[in-house]
């Protein structure tokens, strides 16, 4: 089976970028526009002192907001994807706990949170969605080359971005690994 072209692999990439940054983007926005809103999600978890609540729901907005446009531009994009992996495996250990403990809350992941009757918790539905943006992050950690990215342009340059120098001898190696001429370099022989 012949493995997908670069430009293939690309365009994937590119789509998970710009839809993880779509989903800081929403999140981060809906949470900016209602910081009380947040506030009682943060709270609702009933994981940290009343004191970094506050500071924890005034945060995470920014964050996301910012993970969401470092995205959008395509700038750093495999460390903005670390640390969309530790938000969200974080997201989803909260989500966890708060299901595991018996808590009836929504999560305020896309705005809302705070206390909720039992019959309206959504926690597997809630981690699921999270593992899903988690592939995505996941991928871009992997492979963060992706098209229409600041990363892109600053790798044309001969800077350092997205693309790095292991990538492009890779690429220029070839389907068997060797050299695009076929010979075999110093210390490659059997």
């Amino acid at each position: 089976m012949d493995r997908p072209s670069v430009r293939v692999l690309d365009g994937v990439g590119t789509l998970f970028r710009l839809g993880l940054a779509a989903v800081w983007l929403i999140s981060g926005w809906i949470k900016v526009v209602d910081p009380n809103q947040t506030y009682l999600a943060v709270q609702g978890y009933e994981l940290l002192p009343d004191g970094v609540v506050s500071v924890v729901a005034a945060a995470v907005p920014f964050l996301e907001l910012a993970l969401g446009v470092l995205l959008l531009i395509g700038l750093g994009t495999r460390l903005v994807a670390i640390v969309s992996v530790v938000v969200l495996v974080a997201f989803i250990g909260a989500v966890a706990q708060a299901w595991a403990r018996g808590l009836t809350i929504d999560c305020g992941c896309f705005g809302g949170g705070g206390q909720v009757s039992a019959g309206e918790t959504r926690y597997p539905q809630e981690i699921a969605r999270d593992l899903g943006f988690l592939v995505l992050a996941g991928w871009l950690v992997v492979r963060p080359r992706t098209l229409l990215s600041v990363d892109g342009l600053l790798s044309e340059k001969g800077r350092t971005g997205g693309w790095s120098g292991t990538q492009r001898a890779e690429e220029a190696a070839g389907p068997d690994g060797g050299r695009p001429d076929g010979r075999v370099g110093a210390g490659e022989r059997d």
